[in-house]
C-alpha cells in the first residue's frame, strides 16, 4: 500500500473530526468516563485492527487513550491509517 500524498492525508483528515497529523502519523486522544470504558475501547479497536492486520500505537492513561496511526512498512500515512481511524470512531 502506497504512502499518501500530503493532499490526500488532509482530505482524509477532513472527514475525521479531532484527528490531526503529527509528522508521519495521524493521532487522536479519546476521553472516557473511566478506566473500564477506556480499556473497552482499546479491546474493540484491537479486534478491528487485528482483522485489518494493521496495528496502532496505543497509549492508555486512566480515562484517556491516544491512538497513533502510521504504516511503518511504508514510512508514513496510508489509506489503511485513515480506514482504521474511521473504525476507531465507530469503536467509541
Amino acid at each position: 500500500m502506497a504512502k499518501l500524498t500530503d493532499d490526500d492525508v488532509e482530505k482524509g483528515l477532513a472527514t475525521l473530526p479531532g484527528w490531526e497529523r503529527k509528522g508521519d502519523a495521524i493521532v487522536k486522544e479519546f476521553k472516557f468516563d473511566g478506566f473500564g470504558d477506556a480499556i473497552g475501547f482499546v479491546v474493540r479497536l484491537g479486534f478491528k485492527a487485528d482483522k485489518a492486520d494493521h496495528h496502532p500505537d496505543l497509549d492508555v492513561r486512566y480515562n484517556r487513550v491516544v491512538v497513533n496511526l502510521s504504516t511503518h512498512s511504508e514510512g508514513g500515512i496510508t489509506a489503511k491509517d485513515l480506514a482504521l481511524a474511521a473504525e476507531a470512531e465507530g469503536a467509541t
